[in-house]
């Protein structure tokens, strides 16, 4: 795989020295610090053969886009511009349709990149089928979420 880099726009009316330049890039999937951690919570980890690292800040985490029984997928971003540099490196790359920003009211909230279908229902079970995630890994999920309520 090549890899594909832009840079967030820079807002035009910040005052002050401008921040050093970041660079997001695309990466081969495989290198995304959680790529082992999806393969395995994935029913059909052959999604995974369309997915790539996104590298932001060094640190590449893993981008699956929607296929199979995964209808949409998402990644949390720390501010809009980076959102929007990596929306722009998946425009037409295979199971990243209909790219959307999604963002956070509070200030100590990630913002959300979003692609594929929206979910439409807030309950952990269905976002893990939704998200394409085994019943198994759905399960342990919800006992976990369980014991620690």
């Amino acid at each position: 795989m090549r890899t594909l880099t832009a840079r967030p726009q820079d807002a035009a009316d910040v005052a002050g020295p401008a921040p050093a330049p970041l660079t997001v890039e695309l990466r081969p999937a495989t290198e995304a610090y959680d790529y082992e951690y999806y393969r395995n919570l994935l029913a059909d980890p052959s999604v995974l053969a369309d997915s790539v690292a996104v590298r932001v800040h060094r640190a590449p985490l893993l981008a699956v886009p929607a296929g199979g029984p995964r209808r949409g997928g998402c990644l949390s971003v720390t501010d809009p511009r980076i959102g929007d540099a990596i929306r722009r490196l998946l425009l037409g790359r295979p199971g990243f349709w209909d790219l959307r920003m999604a963002l956070s009211p509070r200030e100590d909230t990630c913002h959300t990149l979003r692609w594929g279908h929206e979910p439409q229902y807030d309950d952990p079970a269905y976002l893990g089928r939704f998200y394409g995630y085994c019943p198994a890994a759905i399960s342990a999920f919800l006992r976990n979420r369980g014991a620690a309520t």
